[in-house]
């Protein structure tokens, strides 16, 4: 072991050499803690403390796949959201912390709409690393929650997730809306983070390279989805229902319009992120009085 190989040397090593190579500085320090196992004060408060060579060897190695383009979620094979842990592959989207205030939005207008959340039936489409299935649960056991994806492979990390974090949820293969329309469910909540990104927008090779295009692109546009969604979900949602879903910025508009087109009588809002971008639109549709 040398002495010279302490946390502090491989933080400082780490950040240089990541802005030099066009990367976040502060991923060494994320790399650096899932390694030793570390919380951020612990890990701040020993810089001094050595390293094993083995360890050294391993964190440099980490350091390098990350500045050569591999997202720090695969190195480590997890990321944090909504106070939770999911784990994370090339098969599915990396949760990002603007999705947590998708959450957010539906947990406030589901404790403002419905009376009672006792037995609604609520899904998650597109579910991915099944963040927002889970979290859903999570924070509002009572309700009867469904995850469905197009990929199988994306459906065994979400089914693994929810199995880690003990939440019950149904899972379900197939295209959007369909596997609910074939079964004929009817649901009270639909929620989605669907792919919105225009097909020509340029995007960081971290993203572009590492992440599977289907759960990213959305047509030309990037709104294919939610024309999708507008013609579906008439025939899943119940008569009193709420749907939320993810925009990309500058989308509200159009997908306000799309969705008011095949629910004229409904409640349709846009909400901005933290950040004062386009980030949420939801949808309430009330044709008898709430339980």
């Amino acid at each position: 072991m040398s002495d010279e190989r302490t946390i502090f040397k491989a933080l400082s090593w780490a950040s240089s050499f990541l802005k030099a190579n066009g990367r976040d500085a502060n991923a060494g320090e994320i790399l650096l803690r899932a390694q030793l196992n570390m919380s951020r004060s612990r890990l701040l408060a020993e810089q001094r403390m050595p390293i094993a060579d083995h360890e050294w060897h391993r964190f440099e190695k980490a350091v390098r796949e990350h500045a050569a383009g591999r997202p720090v979620q695969h190195i480590i094979g997890y990321e944090e959201f909504y106070g939770r842990t999911f784990l994370v592959n090339e098969d599915v989207l990396i949760p990002r912390p603007e999705t947590e205030e998708l959450i957010e939005a539906v947990l406030k207008k589901l404790d403002a709409t419905f009376k009672s959340l006792s037995g609604l039936k609520a899904a998650d489409i597109g579910t991915g690393s099944g963040a927002i299935a889970v979290s859903l649960k999570l924070e509002r056991p009572v309700l009867s929650v469904y995850a469905s994806d197009f990929s199988k492979k994306a459906l065994q990390m979400a089914e693994r997730n929810a199995e880690r974090l003990n939440a019950e949820i149904q899972f379900l293969q197939g295209d959007l809306l369909q596997p609910f329309i074939d079964r004929g469910l009817k649901l009270d909540i639909v929620v989605s983070n669907p792919p919105y990104i225009p097909v020509h927008e340029k995007l960081s090779d971290v993203v572009s390279e590492h992440e599977p295009h289907s759960a990213l692109f959305g047509g030309e546009d990037g709104l294919d989805f939610y024309r999708r969604f507008s013609s579906e979900l008439p025939k899943v949602l119940k008569e009193n229902a709420l749907a939320a879903f993810e925009i990309g910025d500058g989308q509200g508009e159009a997908v306000s319009r799309l969705l008011a087109g095949c629910f004229p009588e409904a409640e349709i809002e846009v909400i901005r992120d933290i950040n004062g971008k386009e980030r949420i639109v939801t949808l309430i549709q009330q044709k008898i009085p709430f339980d």
